[in-house]
């Protein structure tokens, strides 16, 4: 009986692992003999593990860990979703309080003393903070402001500014004064949102109303009349003269030239004013270019002048000076001290190189300010018509020439200067300057880069170009400026332009004058700069 039942357990435990080996072979396939035995070895495992399985419980399927943790990794992002989908970025109250909290400062300083105020209500509702933080589509809509009170309201100042303009300021801040202190107190929590914005602004308003109506009862306006262009004009003129007070300048000088200026801006936009046919404006001059120059000739040059009583009156005079200073200074300044120091305020028409002319702003103000192409039947036509001209026949060797050759003139060309004269038949009256080879001293030429930019020199001085910018300032050098006795030109007639000898002697004459001059300014001067 025993032997039986132990035959039967055998065969019931090897057709066990018969049908357990079967089912592992549908499972994975073995292509190979080792194939099969790993598959039998599985086989052998998994049969242990269903047994296993069977003890523990009513036949349940294993289910693998790391499914396990997917699917519990999807439903935490599933929830994750829709809990973000439903609720907004921003809660939907805070926004709303701030705003109402703003609006109802502005309609509280807007609104007037009979209105009824339904800013403390609303206020107090919405610092309370009983609201939910979340909007949902159930939360009631909050009241608009009442936007017709501050249109009305708007309107209302509008006719009190018509009737009451600037000079009467005061008098309408009184009367919204209480009504906006009283909202100011109603909307203490509104205002700690706002953190005093709105108080600083009232105050920097109320200071520059009382500043805005101090000037006006200063100039003595009336308070029932805007102030006009008039009025404006005054405004300015007093507050010129005061300064001019403060600054120890005379408040005639002052008024006066204001009265110059306004009159030059009013030609100027009717255009009524005139032109030469060279291009001479003689308006543009006088207010413009002349004092533009005049801080160099008087606080930085400090030019001195001298035999300036030796350029005539009236009528036509050549005035023949030397050139030096690296830039053409000299005969600006020489175009100041003419007009500044002579009688009868002479302008100095000058005759310019052609490079001067081909630059694009310097040409046009050039022109402008009285500069003549250097052409001998232009120079005739000025002198002829009456006109004080100024040449320098040195040119670019003058302008450009080292500074360890100072002082020294060049060659003062063939003489055109010389012919114009004797055919206009005007003096020639010699000029010597003193000071402008020191404002920019020579001390190197870079001439490849000069015929790139089509320059006649490109300077290397002490200050150019290792300071940048800063180099193209001038050093401020003394200056002495001479006009010599006038050479008289009518007693040679005009036949004498034409004989080349006479010429050349007369131009020698003048450089050799000029030369000397030089020599004895330089004695006179104590030093370079004083």
């Amino acid at each position: 009986m025993t032997e039986r039942n132990d035959r039967a357990e055998s065969t019931e435990a090897g057709t066990k692992k018969v049908s357990a080996s079967k089912t592992e072979k549908r499972k994975t396939p073995a292509t190979t003999s080792s194939t099969s035995k790993a598959g039998t070895r599985k086989a052998g495992a998994s049969g242990s593990a269903a047994r296993k399985a069977k003890g523990q419980g009513a036949g349940a399927r294993p289910v693998p860990a790391a499914r396990n943790a997917v699917a519990a990794g999807a439903a935490r992002a599933s929830g994750e979703r829709r809990r973000r989908s439903g609720t907004p970025l921003l809660s939907a109250l805070e926004p709303v309080e701030l705003s109402v909290a703003r609006r109802e400062v502005q309609l509280a300083k807007l609104a007037m003393p009979e209105q009824p105020k339904s800013g403390p209500d609303r206020s107090s509702s919405a610092g309370s903070g009983d609201a939910p933080s979340t909007a949902t589509p159930d939360t009631p809509k909050r009241k608009r402001p009442p936007r017709k009170a501050i249109r009305e309201r708007r309107e209302q100042r509008a006719r009190e500014r018509a009737l009451h303009p600037v000079p009467s300021l005061p008098e309408p801040l009184e009367e919204v004064a209480p009504a906006t202190e009283s909202a100011e107190r109603h909307t203490e929590p509104a205002a700690e949102h706002s953190g005093g914005a709105a108080g600083i602004a009232s105050g920097l308003q109320s200071r520059a109303e009382r500043l805005v109506g101090a000037v006006l009862e200063s100039a003595e306006f009336s308070s029932e009349v805007r102030p006009g262009p008039a009025e404006l004009v005054e405004l300015a003129v007093n507050v010129l003269r005061a300064a001019a007070t403060a600054a120890g300048v005379p408040a005639e000088d002052v008024e006066r030239q204001v009265a110059e200026t306004l009159a030059y801006v009013r030609r100027r936009l009717t255009g009524d004013y005139t032109v030469d046919e060279f291009g001479f404006d003689e308006e543009y001059t006088v207010h413009v270019h002349l004092p533009l120059l005049r801080p160099l000739y008087k606080s930085w040059f400090r030019v001195e002048v001298k035999g300036i009583e030796n350029i005539p009156s009236e009528g036509g005079a050549l005035v023949v000076a030397n050139h030096s200073g690296t830039v053409a200074m000299d005969s600006l300044m020489t175009q100041v001290a003419v007009h500044d120091e002579h009688p009868n305020k002479r302008h100095l028409r000058m005759l310019g190189a052609d490079l001067v002319f081909q630059l694009p702003f310097i040409g046009a103000i050039a022109r402008r300010s009285g500069t003549t192409l250097a052409a001998n039947t232009d120079a005739e036509r000025l002198l002829a018509d009456g006109h004080l001209v100024g040449v320098w026949p040195e040119g670019f060797k003058g302008v450009g020439k080292p500074f360890s050759e100072r002082y020294k003139l060049q060659r003062f060309g063939r003489g055109g200067f010389v012919s114009a004269a004797l055919r206009a038949g005007v003096p020639i009256v010699p000029c010597s300057i003193v000071g402008a080879e020191e404002i920019y001293p020579m001390i190197g030429n870079l001439p490849t880069v000069a015929r790139l930019l089509g320059l006649p020199y490109v300077p290397i001085t002490p200050t150019f170009p290792w300071l940048g910018p800063l180099g193209a300032i001038p050093l401020p050098s003394k200056w002495l400026i001479e006009f010599g006795a006038p050479i008289d030109t009518t007693a040679l007639g005009r036949e004498a332009a034409d004989d080349p000898m006479l010429v050349f002697d007369l131009t020698d004459q003048v450089r050799e004058t000029i030369q000397q001059t030089l020599y004895s300014l330089l004695m006179q001067r104590r030093s370079v700069f004083i």
